[in-house]
């Protein structure tokens, strides 16, 4: 039947983003990033590239903890070479790159997920509108960068499988899964647009690998050289979220010093 919605339990989620048997999976993605501006034409201001090496754990009582680490680097959207340093178009302000490094990035997984069954391709839909107040606007030090009061996002996600992995109960992992991300949100704290009015405007597709090495090369190299912690997931849930804001501020004196980021990171 095309088009069919279908309840899928834990299970067979966990096994579309990680991996029944508690080991590593990994995802990559490309895509670009766009400026959206009251009555303005869209600026195409980065590409990017990223990763996630993320497991699922099972507790007790059938519900699972999903944890995982992050990459997303900016990239020259002619080049496609790693920025460090960013000209900002409306400040025409010079400012140093923080490039997404989010370690841990959790969750918890439970119930029944829809997916929409298309005879041999079932995709799984997550709209999700994230809004909780914005660390930042308490310190008037951060008031170039992020004054606003509220974060708040969109985030729309649809991760598209083979329907007979999700069935076979001798797959542990889908042996393909393929990811549109588009996403809604403010001005970076360090593209440092302070009160500016706008959102940024990310489109980006990817898909599950089997190994590290079928990451792009990029991120293989940065991995290996600078922040080799991102070659594994957690080994255990670490149960405090790493953001792009909590990152921001954790290393703003690195940031105003220009340094390259992302910082290093040793491996566990």
């Amino acid at each position: 039947m095309v088009n069919e919605i279908q309840e899928f339990d834990t299970r067979h989620w966990v096994k579309v983003r990680s991996s029944l048997d508690g080991s590593q999976t990994f995802l990559t993605w490309t895509g670009s990033i766009y400026s959206f501006m009251p009555n303005e034409k869209k600026k195409r201001l980065f590409n990017i590239v990223g990763m996630s090496v993320s497991r699922c754990i099972e507790n007790d009582d059938q519900t699972w903890k999903f944890t995982s680490r992050e990459l997303t680097y900016y990239l020259d959207p002619n080049t496609n070479e790693i920025l460090h340093k960013w000209e900002n178009p409306w400040t025409a302000e010079t400012v140093t790159v923080i490039h997404v490094a989010n370690s841990p990035v959790e969750g918890y997984f439970k119930g029944n997920f829809p997916g929409q069954v298309n005879g041999d391709i079932t995709t799984f839909v997550f709209d999700l509108f994230p809004t909780y107040p914005n660390s930042l606007a308490e310190d008037p030090k951060f008031s170039d960068y992020s004054p606003q009061t509220t974060y708040q996002a969109a985030e729309l996600f649809k991760l598209t499988v083979p329907t007979e992995d999700l069935h076979n109960s001798e797959k542990l992992s889908v042996s393909k899964m393929f990811i549109c991300w588009d996403r809604i949100g403010p001005w970076l704290p360090w593209m440092k647009m302070g009160d500016r009015p706008g959102h940024l405007i990310y489109s980006a597709t990817g898909q599950k690998v089997n190994n590290f090495t079928d990451l792009p090369q990029l991120l293989q190299d940065e991995i290996d050289t600078r922040v080799p912690l991102y070659k594994n997931a957690p080994k255990a849930p670490l149960d405090d979220d790493m953001t792009s804001w909590i990152y921001f501020k954790k290393h703003f004196e690195a940031y105003l010093a220009g340094e390259r980021f992302p910082i290093p990171e040793a491996e566990d």
